[in-house]
């Protein structure tokens, strides 16, 4: 194989992650952006690593699934999440960030570095005979796609996602909404919207009756939702109380002006219900409405959103939207390597593969990335440890149920068990933490001398 650049497709965190693991490689890098001269129908903006739902990470500690992700990233010189790290803003227990300044500041640091070139053009082909990483993410293009099936034989699956609105803080009514994070868990980052039963049914009742948006170029009837994040009007038509027990739950919040609702005597004056706002931004200038994807007309949205306490004279600057995202069948396509099968030069990451949420992204970024690099140093690619959470969700991804494969977020249950069992899950959860950081140290000082192909 002649080459001296390795091509990254897609500038989203995946791309981004493995851009930049390249680089540090110390191996020239052609970073692929569509963006803007062709635009997706989720993204706002020409930046890399644009973070088009959330702006949050998931949780922060490091016995949660999404805390050990980002850990074990940490450990591994992720340049997603030590921006992350870097551009933080308060979230209680959460990893979130300034997704404007975030992704501005990633992207200049890409721009400038002397290996990543960065092309704003759309690839419509997966160029042959060089390696290359595939990061288009769940809106590739129409055209590249197209190829994706002749490449890999097999069509897309797919599922629909949304995206919550975006709310000026000023516009919200702070003699009602009160600062609290869930169980006075780290800074009370969270504005919380509480509702009593009246206020909470109507609610309900409305986005159960409201008009939703036309899905673009697909029948609704074909649409699949996944569970993970799921419409706010899909989860009120499953059920009277299905968003009370969900984003809307009420429980470990205290408005400390009513007093504090685990002492007895204030135990009625606990809200029905409560509509939480994250913080956007590092001012505190915008909040997205925590659990609030959707695909309601915006019209629709702007009404039915004022009705909630604290809310009605909300200013939108960005409405939820509603996209479809497509995904390959990676048990019958990957290596836990990220490489295809079929062409081992060829890798992929990202929610592209089937794995779920920012930092997984960023985690196969990191790993596709790397053994791009190997490759063409002539070094063994190389899978990760099992027993991290990263070697979890890759062994996932590449040996799950072909028939029924779905996306799949970093989650403990797909860790191996622990040798003795134990019974509290904290507990548990801290030992596989610590067995997963110890394994994660150990495997990488194997790195240090990695094996040569003859």
């Amino acid at each position: 194989m002649i080459q001296d650049k390795i091509i990254v497709i897609g500038g989203g965190l995946a791309g981004t992650e493995a851009a930049w693991q390249i680089a540090q490689a110390g191996i020239a890098v052609i970073l692929y952006e569509m963006r803007p001269v062709k635009t997706s129908p989720a993204h706002h903006t020409e930046e890399l690593a644009e973070l088009v739902c959330s702006n949050s990470f998931g949780a922060q500690n490091s016995d949660r699934a999404a805390g050990l992700l980002h850990e074990e990233l940490r450990r591994l010189g992720s340049i997603v999440i030590s921006t992350a790290d870097e551009q933080s803003v308060p979230a209680g227990g959460a990893l979130a960030v300034d997704r404007a300044v975030f992704s501005s500041h990633l992207t200049s640091t890409l721009a400038n570095h002397p290996l990543i070139e960065l092309k704003r053009a759309e690839i419509t082909a997966i160029p042959q005979d060089q390696v290359v990483v595939l990061t288009t993410g769940p809106l590739t293009s129409p055209q590249l796609a197209s190829d994706l099936q002749k490449f890999t034989g097999m069509e897309y699956m797919s599922f629909f996602d949304a995206a919550s609105p975006i709310i000026v803080g000023e516009s919200i009514d702070r003699d009602i909404a009160f600062l609290a994070s869930r169980y006075d868990k780290g800074e009370a980052a969270y504005l919380n919207c509480p509702m009593n039963q009246e206020q909470y049914l109507q609610f309900q009742q409305e986005l159960c009756n409201a008009e939703q948006a036309e899905l673009k170029d697909f029948e609704r009837e074909n649409a699949k939702f996944f569970e993970g994040c799921l419409p706010i009007e899909e989860l009120a038509q499953r059920g009277e109380d299905t968003m009370r027990y969900g984003p809307l739950k009420p429980v470990g919040l205290f408005d400390s002006r009513l007093g504090d609702f685990r002492v007895p005597e204030n135990k009625g004056k606990r809200p029905y219900a409560v509509v939480q706002l994250r913080q956007e931004d590092k001012a505190g200038q915008l909040w997205n409405m925590v659990g609030f994807q959707t695909n309601l007309k915006w019209g629709e949205q702007k009404r039915i959103f004022r009705l909630i306490p604290g809310l009605e004279n909300a200013e939108f600057v960005r409405m939820g939207v509603m996209h479809r995202n497509t995904f390959i069948n990676s048990p019958q396509l990957l290596e836990p390597s990220l490489q295809f099968t079929s062409k081992n030069t060829v890798l992929a990451a990202g929610q592209l593969v089937g794995t779920e949420g920012y930092t997984a992204a960023a985690a196969g970024g990191w790993l596709a990335g790397t053994n791009a690099a190997r490759l063409l140093l002539g070094q063994e690619p190389v899978t990760m440890p099992e027993t991290t959470m990263m070697g979890a969700l890759f062994g996932f991804i590449s040996s799950a149920s072909p028939k029924h494969f779905q996306p799949m977020p970093p989650n403990f249950g797909i860790i191996p068990q622990l040798p003795t069992r134990v019974k509290n899950k904290r507990e548990r959860y801290g030992q596989y933490r610590d067995r997963s950081l110890s394994d994660l140290e150990t495997w990488k000082q194997s790195l240090l001398k990695p094996v040569v192909t003859l």
